[in-house]
């Protein structure tokens, strides 16, 4: 190898300390921590202790995905276009964060309990200042280091504290506010106020580390100031159409977040209705999370062993076979009251949903790169506008479907037991609705075309003709 040749391959292949890696998963931690509790709690608060009838809340839920995607593409080309003194991408966990946090704690407080307008107005900004936060993140992710490697390491310790944030959220959450509320009671108005102190403790926290990442990063591999003049607003579609890779990994976003929350947000029902164990949510929900600090520190050697595609297909494949077994237990009476057979079949479940959904992110930056190849344009902002798009639009499935399907059942909040079509469609939402979006899933991952061979391939054409 000549002296050319290592320099092209040591450019922009960057490696990042483990201080850097941590700083960059606290980012993803933070908006865990306030974010997560907002998509898996609110419709739950919002019906249950807000006032908010199942269909209104749901119609509401499809309103603010719909401004979403109005607005996700204008931050994604706008903090292309610009290169901020504090950080192109990193300002605005700064910027962003602290509206986020603001917000966030609102969309919890009861001060107009029943009053629809305001639920819009604080859930519509709310979801305004995600994006400006989490867009940016994204970019920040492909903005690090182009070594593939480097990328899975950076991706797995990102995926595993954002799930320290999922088992804080999951398991903390349900756990802290049942212990405070009065006769334990989460469910019902009386519980307003614990639901308000316990989202203003886990947003400041989730802003302090916003900060902590701000600190920890730096931008290296980003766009030349010469070519941020020339980004457009339309770049988004342009660069949806040409770039097949982003295509295929964008509809997998869609079928990946609606599963996650249409699972997610009908856990609370499905505990409290269905099992009649709500104590039990706690564990629960935290058995969606704890096998992500088993099995994401291996996925970088999996993914060297089997490869990323056939990594997806054997943990989708798992994730199903979880559902199966919870559906299975959730039906034969035998079983209904085994409360640890419950628990396994969600460990099963969150084990293959956890490696599938927490690696997608790493291919994030493989299409910003395939996309830079193409055009000369690296426009990580406008590509994490694109994903942030579809897998918002996954969240405003997984919104809208709980909330119509519990409308169309019966679901009535006020009563202590539902009818058994209304606990039907609670076991639809957390079982058979996600289980046909998981399969849609594997469908769509067996289309993307970037192996590790491909995508190096393609940065090292690239930083060769970097002058």
């Amino acid at each position: 190898m000549n002296s050319t040749t290592k320099e092209i391959d040591s450019k922009g292949f960057y490696k990042l300390s483990w201080i850097q890696r941590i700083g960059f998963g606290s980012g993803d931690l933070a908006q865990n921590l306030i974010y997560q509790t907002v998509a898996t709690y609110l419709l739950f608060f919002y019906t249950n202790v807000f006032g908010i009838k199942p269909a209104a809340a749901a119609f509401m839920f499809l309103v603010v995905r719909l401004v979403d995607v109005l607005w996700d593409p204008f931050v994604g080309a706008y903090v292309d276009k610009r290169n901020p003194r504090i950080g192109k991408y990193r300002a605005y966990l700064i910027l962003g964060g602290i509206p986020l946090t603001g917000l966030a704690v609102l969309s919890f407080w009861d001060g107009f309990s029943g009053q629809l307008w305001y639920a819009y107005i604080t859930y519509v900004t709310l979801s305004l200042c995600y994006t400006l936060v989490n867009v940016p993140y994204g970019a920040l992710n492909a903005s690090l280091t182009r070594d593939t490697d480097e990328i899975t390491k950076l991706t797995s310790v990102r995926m595993f504290m954002a799930n320290m944030g999922g088992l804080a959220v999951q398991f903390g959450v349900p756990a802290i506010i049942q212990h405070y509320s009065p006769d334990h009671d989460w469910s019902k108005p009386a519980a307003s106020g614990v639901w308000f102190a316990v989202m203003t403790i886990y947003a400041l926290v989730g802003f302090g580390l916003l900060v902590f990442c701000y600190t920890q990063t730096r931008e290296r591999v980003v766009m030349e100031e010469s070519q941020m003049e020339k980004v457009r607003y339309a770049d988004l579609f342009t660069e949806f159409v040409r770039n097949r890779p982003l295509r295929v990994l964008a509809f997998f976003f869609i079928t990946a977040f609606a599963m996650m929350a249409v699972g997610n947000s009908a856990s609370a029902y499905y505990m409290q209705y269905n099992v009649g164990h709500a104590h039990a949510l706690p564990v629960f929900n935290a058995l969606g999370s704890i096998p992500a600090f088993i099995f994401l520190p291996l996925v970088p050697a999996i993914k060297k062993a089997i490869g990323k595609k056939q990594m997806f297909y054997v943990f989708l494949l798992v994730a199903v076979a979880g559902m199966v077994m919870l559906y299975v237990i959730s039906t034969v009476s035998a079983f209904k009251d085994q409360l640890w057979l419950i628990y396994v079949a969600q460990f099963v479940k969150s084990t293959g949903v956890i490696v599938a959904t927490g690696y997608m992110w790493a291919l994030v930056p493989e299409v910003i790169s395939y996309g830079e190849w193409k055009s000369d344009k690296r426009i990580s902002g406008v590509v994490n506008a694109l994903t942030g798009i579809f897998f918002k639009a996954g969240f405003a499935l997984g919104g809208v479907i709980p909330g119509i399907v519990l409308s169309i059942t019966g679901f009535d909040a006020g009563k202590a037991d539902q009818t058994l079509f209304a606990q039907q469609g609670i076991l639809w939402l957390v079982v058979v609705i996600p289980a046909v979006l998981l399969l849609l899933a594997m469908f769509i991952i067996s289309k993307y075309e970037l192996e590790d061979e491909v995508i190096d391939k393609i940065n090292r054409e690239i930083e060769a003709r970097t002058p």
